[in-house]
């Protein structure tokens, strides 16, 4: 592995703010694009640090020249980050790889990032929910051993029809 999965550091929240709204922009994920609602919550990485864990996988040798490959948001339990997460299951949010990294197991490598701190605190298992589109990331959650979990299904309150498919792993 030639880059390092590590905490984020204040000052980078922007950087991966712009690469997560970039990302879902250019792939079509935000049905009203630059106008769409969830888009100000991708940007904002400083509320998402301040209530879960953000990973950053980066290039560099650990000072502020480092070159960010992606981030996730790593939820170790049910609360205001969460979306599925039950008692004792923790929950990876807005997994993202820059488009010129693909496919150098960045996307794979921050997921086992939160398997290992999900395994590290007792946690019964780990969820998480993607749109159906989202191919290239249900490959990379199948191969981790994530399964379908339709039961947990569900539509966002500002877009009900957007339906989020959900995965789960058992720990």
């Amino acid at each position: 592995m030639d880059f390092t999965i590590r905490p984020i550091a204040e000052a980078e929240h922007d950087a991966l703010g712009e690469l997560t709204a970039q990302a879902y922009l250019r792939e079509g994920f935000l049905e009203y694009g630059e106008d769409d609602p969830y888009l100000p919550r991708l940007r904002d990485v400083s509320a998402r640090a301040a209530v879960a864990e953000v990973l950053v996988a980066v290039e560099g040798d650990g000072e502020s020249g480092d070159r960010m490959l992606g981030g996730v948001t790593y939820v170790p339990a049910p609360g205001p980050m969460s979306d599925l997460a039950r008692d004792g299951e923790a929950e990876i949010r807005m997994l993202v790889v820059g488009p010129d990294v693909r496919r150098r197991g960045v996307g794979e490598a921050l997921a086992r990032a939160c398997l290992d701190r999900a395994r590290a605190s007792g946690r019964t298992a780990v969820v998480l929910c993607s749109q159906p589109q989202m191919h290239a990331a249900h490959r990379v959650y199948e191969r981790l051993g994530f399964v379908r979990d339709p039961e947990r299904d569900w539509s966002p309150e500002e877009k009900r029809d957007l339906l989020l498919v959900a995965y789960r792993l058992g720990l």
